[in-house]
């Protein structure tokens, strides 16, 4: 019962994070329909953003944590202006390939400026861990459900409550019929932008404290979100919180009771059972096309 306890433990700190991220793929697809493959690289800024505000700058948590989203957000931006904006053709297969690019090319802009040296954060808090049946779980733990929590509930309450959020709503199910009726289809798009990859910020910075960040950290978060996203289901916000928690915690049960070299390949085989079984996802569209 401590083992079991302990991995899920684990296993729902790094679900909160694959959740978050795969928030920002699918909130990104809801609105363009696109699947930004340098969406992990978002997520690595974010983290070393917070190293740089708070650990070498030595701004308080808080100011370091809304400079670093907003900074991350604002490369988002720019990212939608001069690479997705100008495209003449903007056919799927490539936005998909320059995606890609902009993932290598953030990737050596990061090892540029903060070098190859892998680099650490202390935790948000100092408290002491608490102890249940006999397993720990960390207050960093404790920082990342609460911080993935708010973040997606107040992203549900964004597209709920305000009208922005249901405009790009509206922009999501119909964007001709969104623009007949006025709605500028455009900023929807680039307002998607700047919110996924706030997202992303969020991951990279609640993540930061409990592993070494690097330039190249990106990649494999970025896969495990999408992986996370398409389990529960491409497009869904709820679908991707229950894929990231899936995920996380059939990884660390697999990690612990089987084999540790299992831990990347479970995300995998979970996304080629998911693509044969139910494309669409757990909660995704029921006439999801088979791949």
């Amino acid at each position: 019962m401590q083992e079991f306890l302990q991995y899920f433990f684990s296993g729902i700190t790094n679900g909160a994070i694959y959740a978050v991220i795969a928030v920002g793929f699918s909130m990104l697809y809801n609105s363009t329909e696109l699947i930004n493959f340098a969406h992990g690289e978002f997520v690595m800024l974010g983290a070393l953003g917070l190293v740089t505000f708070w650990s070498v700058f030595k701004l308080p948590l808080p100011i370091a944590f809304i400079l670093t989203v907003i900074c991350v957000s604002g490369a988002g931006l720019l990212f939608e202006r001069f690479a997705i904006r100008t495209v003449s053709k903007p056919q799927p297969i490539v936005l998909v390939i320059i995606t890609v690019g902009a993932s290598i090319f953030l990737r050596g802009i990061a090892m540029s400026v903060w070098g190859k040296d892998a680099k650490g954060l202390p935790p948000f808090s100092d408290h002491s861990p608490l102890e249940i049946a006999k397993a720990t779980l960390l207050p960093q733990s404790l920082w990342i459900l609460g911080i993935s929590f708010l973040a997606v509930f107040g992203l549900y309450l964004f597209y709920q409550k305000t009208l922005t959020g249901k405009a790009m709503q509206a922009c999501a199910i119909n964007r001709r019929a969104a623009w007949l009726t006025g709605i500028p289809y455009q900023k929807m798009i680039s307002l998607a932008f700047l919110m996924s990859t706030g997202m992303g910020a969020v991951a990279g910075i609640i993540i930061a404290p409990i592993t070494l960040c690097s330039y190249d950290m990106g990649t494999m978060l970025g896969l495990k979100g999408f992986c996370a996203a398409m389990l529960g289901g491409l497009g869904s916000l709820w679908g991707a919180l229950l894929g990231g928690f899936l995920l996380g915690i059939l990884e660390a049960m697999g990690t612990g009771f089987f084999y540790s070299g299992l831990k990347d390949a479970i995300a995998f085989i979970l996304l080629l059972l998911i693509l044969y079984i139910r494309p669409g996802g757990i909660l995704g569209a029921k006439d999801a096309k088979r791949f």
